[in-house]
């Protein structure tokens, strides 16, 4: 496949969203692209359900979700958008699920969860969905995994995650479910497991090689690859942004080697990434260019993995910047992935009016212990700021 060129990525002004919101989920759907929940200036769950028509370039209200929550796990099947747990208006995660039909233009309640969480991974196979760990009302990490059966409406328990954790990210091939990396508590854990849908059994991979929170993870066809992040500070270790690069081989079935020049131009963590036309495709985030927690990288890098004869990290080229700052959303699971060639062109709509305030002091704040467990992810302003990271 003939690569584009660089020149041939342009950053465009579109549309911003109606509502300015933090830890709002996007997804992409029939060509266009929903924005669901979030939490507001004052860090309270919205029932915000808005989509975006890229031939009109504009955004335009649809009734509003059932129930008012923020990090959700959203996916698609069909004409169906599912919404999955997250944050409620109390500051606890829920075990409502509700789904909406694009068709008709209505929500529906399904079969709540086994128990209340947040930070859930999904992916979708064959009309069930697959859900992964998440963080429940005791703030810690479950193990759970569990199907929906769309046409029984039910919740199935399967054979439990050997690694409990949230955040985590599910990328579905095949009839496999690869997840990668998440948290514990405060912490970044480096697991790589591997459900089985066919034999419904797990088999542990071997562990990301560089252990960093807020990295992103894009597959292409025959490689994953594990971006960037923040190395969080222990004992005497500092944190530090990191240009880190690790690729798995699929087929070989191992983590490549990789060199230092193969590495991000920019160090970077809580970014958005993608696969689009045979290149990975690296926007905003946050790194250590003004500051070490309240700068913007403003900088498109691109990367081709797919060139002939050459390792696949060996080629990062600087893009046109962008005017704006980007950052990524709460949500770390696949959806961040799906439809990447449509979502990652409209990159600019999806962060413009996001509320600086709450994210910055909960997405990074400095790692501390306090009592080993994790906060709510959208505390009111005049709260104190969380040590979630």
């Amino acid at each position: 496949m003939e690569l584009p060129s660089t020149k041939d990525f342009q950053w465009k002004s579109l549309a911003p969203l109606p509502s300015r919101r933090v830890y709002s989920t996007l997804v992409e759907a029939g060509g266009q692209v929903f924005a669901v929940g979030g939490c507001d200036d004052n860090g309270v769950a919205v029932d915000s359900f808005e989509v975006y028509s890229p031939e009109a370039d504009q955004w335009a209200a649809l009734p509003a979700m059932p129930t008012a929550r923020a990090g959700v796990a959203v996916t698609v099947l069909g004409k169906r958008i599912m919404v999955i747990g997250g944050v409620g208006a109390n500051q606890l995660p829920l075990k409502v699920v509700e789904m909406y039909n694009t068709d008709e233009g209505r929500w529906r309640k399904r079969s709540s969860l086994r128990e209340a969480a947040m930070g859930i991974s999904v992916a979708a196979k064959d009309y069930r969905v697959y859900a992964a760990g998440g963080m429940g009302s005791d703030l810690r990490p479950h193990n759970f995994l569990q199907h929906y059966d769309v046409l029984k409406d039910i919740w199935v328990s399967l054979a439990a995650m050997p690694t409990p954790r949230y955040a985590a990210t599910s990328i579905l091939r095949g009839s496999k479910i690869y997840v990668l990396g998440g948290r514990q508590s405060k912490y970044a854990v480096n697991a790589f497991e591997v459900f089985d849908t066919d034999t419904r059994s797990w088999t542990r991979f071997p562990n990301i090689p560089t252990k960093r929170a807020f990295s992103s993870f894009v597959p292409t066809e025959e490689k994953l690859f594990s971006l960037g992040g923040l190395r969080q500070g222990r004992l005497y270790r500092q944190p530090k942004f990191m240009r880190t690069v690790d690729v798995f081989d699929l087929e070989q079935g191992g983590w490549m080697k990789m060199e230092r020049s193969c590495y991000l131009k920019k160090r970077r963590a809580d970014f958005v990434a993608g696969y689009l036309r045979g290149r990975v495709v690296v926007a905003g985030g946050l790194g250590e260019a003004l500051g070490p927690w309240e700068s913007f990288i403003k900088l498109l890098e691109l990367l081709s993995s797919q060139k002939k004869g050459r390792n696949p990290g060996a080629g990062w080229w600087e893009g046109a910047g962008k005017t704006n700052p980007v950052r990524g959303w709460g949500q770390s699971s696949q959806e961040k992935l799906r439809g990447a060639s449509q979502i990652i062109q409209r990159l600019p709509l999806c962060f413009q009016g996001i509320s600086r305030a709450c994210w910055s002091r909960q997405r990074l704040s400095t790692p501390r212990r306090t009592s080993g467990r994790a906060s709510p992810p959208c505390p009111p302003r005049a709260a104190p700021a969380p040590a979630s990271c």
